[in-house]
């Protein structure tokens, strides 16, 4: 067995040596992660400059780019070896609803999803890393269930959002589906020393779709939350209206 494991809190991140040390008894483990936290990247490459890469003090590779470029370069040419499973996390906060599409925790998995790897993203839902051993112990139970009793098709990815509870291995965990959030609060308006503005990104939007089957609504009840993703983007119920209307034949 062959893991790679990246985050997108950096590679000095709690959550990141947690989850490496909940499973690393599993196998050969490669530890890419970023050189700064990276969070909100999304599935973003670095194309327009060169990366590096080099072993911290930790053993953990790191590399100064984006959560997409650790297990992009990992899986084009620095692993000497094909991994047969990636884990992303633990994240500082959640990674529920409309946040998988701007987490980096969430692209760090796809990326492998995306090249036939099997993967799962892991986060606390409540930020400081507050029961970090117990998350850790809920992943490294995950893990141990999708390799005894693997799913089919591969590859699938896996997004987990567990409350931070000092004994999060006993809570029910639920399968679910992606909640939905309001639209983000407005940008915050400064003034930088020069007297010219600047913006900082809102807040994330409160949930307006959190019912049962949900992981807000399974978080919000106390309990683990596994919502499987898939990548096609593809508003499949709207291709006859769409090719009814644009649609032509040569």
């Amino acid at each position: 067995m062959r893991i790679l494991i990246a985050n997108d809190d950096g590679y000095l991140a709690p959550g990141l040596a947690a989850l490496v040390a909940a499973v690393q008894d599993l196998g050969e483990i490669d530890v890419i992660a970023p050189e700064q936290n990276a969070s909100g990247t999304s599935n973003s490459l670095s194309l327009h400059r060169p990366l590096s890469v080099f072993k911290a003090g930790n053993g953990f590779n790191v590399v100064n780019g984006t959560p997409s470029d650790c297990v992009h370069v990992a899986l084009t040419g620095l692993l000497p070896q094909r991994p047969d499973l990636v884990l992303s996390g633990i994240n500082n906060g959640a990674n529920m609803g409309d946040d998988t599409l701007y987490s980096g925790t969430v692209a760090a998995a796809m990326e492998g999803y995306l090249f036939g790897v099997p993967a799962i993203a892991f986060s606390q839902t409540e930020r400081g890393w507050h029961h970090l051993e117990s998350a850790a112990r809920v992943a490294r139970a995950i893990v141990d269930e999708v390799l005894r009793q693997p799913p089919a098709p591969v590859p699938w990815l896996l997004n987990v959002n567990i409350p931070n509870h000092p004994q999060a291995e006993r809570l029910p965990r639920l399968v679910t589906r992606l909640g939905r959030r309001h639209a983000s609060e407005p940008v915050i308006r400064q003034t930088n020393p020069r007297g010219e503005p600047i913006y900082w990104i809102g807040p994330a939007g409160d949930a307006r779709e959190a019912g049962a089957g949900t992981d807000f609504h399974a978080t919000a009840s106390g309990c683990v939350s596994i919502t499987p993703l898939q990548v096609d983007l593809t508003a499949h119920a709207t291709l006859p209206a769409w090719r009814a209307v644009l649609q032509r034949q040569s």
